[in-house]
C-alpha cells in the first residue's frame, strides 16, 4: 500500500465555482498529481480518501490510467445493502450541490433527497468548518443531530458524506452503518475502505 498526502488547506483554497470548469483546474491538478505518483509507484488501483474531490473525479482522472475506486459506488452499494430505499446526503456544500451521490444511489435502487435549500447547505458547511475543524467539538454531535431532525424522513438512511462527520460518533468510527440519536447512519468512508479491502483481497486470491 502506498499513501500520497495532499494539504487540505491548499485544496480548500483551490476550490472553484459551481458551473465554471476552468476555475477548478488548480484543485484538479493537485489530486491528479497525487494519483499519478501512485500510478508510477505501481499501485493496482487508487482511491481518494475524501468525499469532496470525488465531485471532480471526471476531471481529476484525466491522464490517469490506473483504476480509481469511487466512494460513490462503494457508499451506494452499502446503502442498498441496508435495505433502505431512501437516503439523505449530508456533507460539504460542494458535495450536497452535486448530483453524483444521487446518481450512484439511484443505480442501486435508492432515492436520494432533493437538494436542500441554499441556507441549509450553508449551515451544514458552517458546521463542518467550525465544530468539525480538527476533530469534533463537544457540541458537534447535537448540532448534527438537530440538522438530521429537520431534514431526515422516516426510514431514511443518512449518509455522513464528509470525512469529519463520523467523528461525532466516536463509538462507530469503523462501522459502515450504525444507529445513533434515533437515526440510521451510513459512513461512506468506512464503506470505501471496505470496498478497497475487498478488491485487494480479490486481486491477491
Amino acid at each position: 500500500m502506498t499513501i500520497e498526502s495532499v494539504t487540505q488547506a491548499q485544496t480548500r483554497a483551490l476550490r472553484g465555482m459551481p458551473g465554471d470548469e476552468a476555475s477548478w483546474d488548480g484543485f484538479d491538478a493537485v489530486f491528479r498529481a497525487a494519483l499519478l505518483t501512485l500510478e508510477r509507484a505501481g499501485c493496482d488501483f487508487g482511491l481518494i480518501a475524501s468525499n469532496t474531490p470525488h465531485m471532480r473525479l471526471h476531471a481529476i482522472r484525466r491522464g490517469v490510467t490506473m483504476p480509481i475506486l469511487s466512494i460513490f459506488d462503494a457508499a451506494a452499494r452499502a446503502t442498498a445493502e441496508t435495505g433502505a430505499t431512501r437516503a439523505l446526503v449530508l456533507g460539504t456544500s460542494v458535495t450536497m450541490r452535486a448530483p453524483h451521490y444521487a446518481e450512484a444511489l439511484a443505480a442501486h435502487g435508492v432515492t436520494a433527497n432533493d437538494p436542500l435549500a441554499e441556507d441549509d447547505m450553508d449551515e451544514m458547511q458552517a458546521l463542518i468548518d467550525t465544530d468539525f475543524h480538527g476533530g469534533a467539538s463537544d457540541r458537534a454531535r447535537e448540532r448534527l443531530l438537530a440538522i438530521c431532525r429537520r431534514h431526515a424522513g422516516p426510514d431514511q438512511v443518512i449518509l455522513l458524506a464528509c470525512t469529519e462527520l463520523p467523528l461525532a460518533f466516536p463509538g462507530h468510527l469503523d462501522d459502515q452503518q450504525f444507529r445513533a440519536g434515533g437515526f440510521h447512519f451510513l459512513n461512506p468512508s468506512a464503506a470505501h475502505v471496505a470496498a478497497a479491502l475487498e478488491r485487494s483481497l480479490a486481486e491477491d486470491s
